[in-house]
């Protein structure tokens, strides 16, 4: 959980410098590069916020272990 907060941050503090790249004075060709980066750094930062933890060995549901489980 710490290591996604991490990226988390790394994701947030890219954002914050491309948006303020965006402020300056940018050729087109510039412009269009930061605002992809841009766009991929919001993309990934959105991703890795609803990405499912791994299951447990021991969830319930389909997923479940192999392994029976004693009644």
């Amino acid at each position: 959980m710490e290591t996604k907060v991490v990226q988390l941050r790394a994701h947030q503090k890219n954002i914050d410098r491309y948006e303020g790249l965006l402020q300056t004075k940018l050729s087109e060709v510039e412009r269009q590069c930061i605002e992809k980066r841009l766009s991929e750094e919001r993309l990934a930062m959105t991703m890795l916020q609803f990405m499912s933890p791994s299951l447990p060995a021991k969830a319930k549901g389909p997923f479940r272990s192999q392994t029976k489980e004693p009644y």
